[in-house]
């Protein structure tokens, strides 16, 4: 049975987050009447609303290394819908999702003010048009999130990369900038078809823990190649987190993958 306490704190997690949109996404949209709507001001505005929502949904990060000065094309694994949020909390950058984040209400509108890119991964005119744009940004020297698992996953290594965003920054001479993103216990990982079954499972208990490792940047002349090598770097940064966070629901696995590869 679930205990009541947890339903009482997602739902009132989830009713302070949907009144701050209602309040917040207006005056936005108020203000861009009379002053141009930059990337540095949505971006901004962004970064705030993900400091508020990081305190109301208490989830801490551990972070580790140091985003480039210059821009680039930022790769990160796909634990949980909170991914972004974590994210936009640290590095300014535009984030292609899936196209189905956008029937969600509210949360859609104010993600595609503060920029976010949406592709319909089933289309591959969709897909291409997407790439194009990515390739675009980059070369205006703005800043790309892409999630190369191609979907959220709760397994405990990554999915194998996709190799057509390595490949498209290959060929424009776009550095690769690799993140981890690791959450410590289970209930946090996206196990549910539905959005709020996910939110009453994450954020029903007082805390979420994860840690956020940056990558240097990587560069090599073979698409192919470096899509391995992110992946191999965001693997080894999973296995890291873990095995020195005790009561983490991988511990076990984590030394277990440790011993079998020493």
């Amino acid at each position: 049975m679930i205990n009541p306490f947890y339903i009482l704190i997602a739902a009132i997690r989830a009713i302070i987050l949907v009144i701050s949109l209602m309040i917040v996404l207006p005056i936005y949209l108020l203000v861009t009447l009379f002053v141009e709507n930059t990337p540095k001001r949505a971006f901004w505005i962004r970064r705030q609303w993900v400091k508020f929502a990081l305190v109301v949904l208490g989830i801490s990060i551990e972070v580790s290394g140091k985003s480039p000065d210059h821009h680039a094309l930022y790769v990160c694994n796909h634990r949980s819908f909170s991914d972004p949020v974590v994210f936009a909390r640290y590095i300014d950058a535009y984030v292609i999702a899936k196209a189905e984040v956008a029937s969600i209400p509210l949360i859609s509108k104010g993600a595609e003010m503060t920029g976010v890119i949406y592709v319909k991964r089933e289309d591959k005119s969709s897909r291409s048009a997407t790439r194009q744009l990515m390739v675009d940004l980059l070369l205006e020297e703005k800043n790309v999130l892409v999630y190369p698992e191609g979907t959220v996953n709760a397994g405990f290594n990554p999915l194998e990369f996709k190799k057509g965003t390595f490949i498209e920054a290959v060929k424009n001479n776009i550095p690769v900038v690799p993140i981890a993103l690791e959450y410590k216990k289970k209930k946090d990982l996206w196990q549910h078809s539905s959005l709020v079954a996910h939110h009453f499972k994450q954020f029903g208990r007082l805390t979420t823990k994860c840690k956020f490792y940056i990558g240097p940047p990587m560069i090599n002349e073979d698409g192919v190649a470096l899509a391995a090598e992110a992946e191999a770097w965001t693997k080894g940064k999973i296995i890291e987190a873990h095995k020195d966070w005790k009561g983490s629901y991988f511990h076990e696995s984590a030394q277990a993958i440790d011993t079998k590869q020493a």
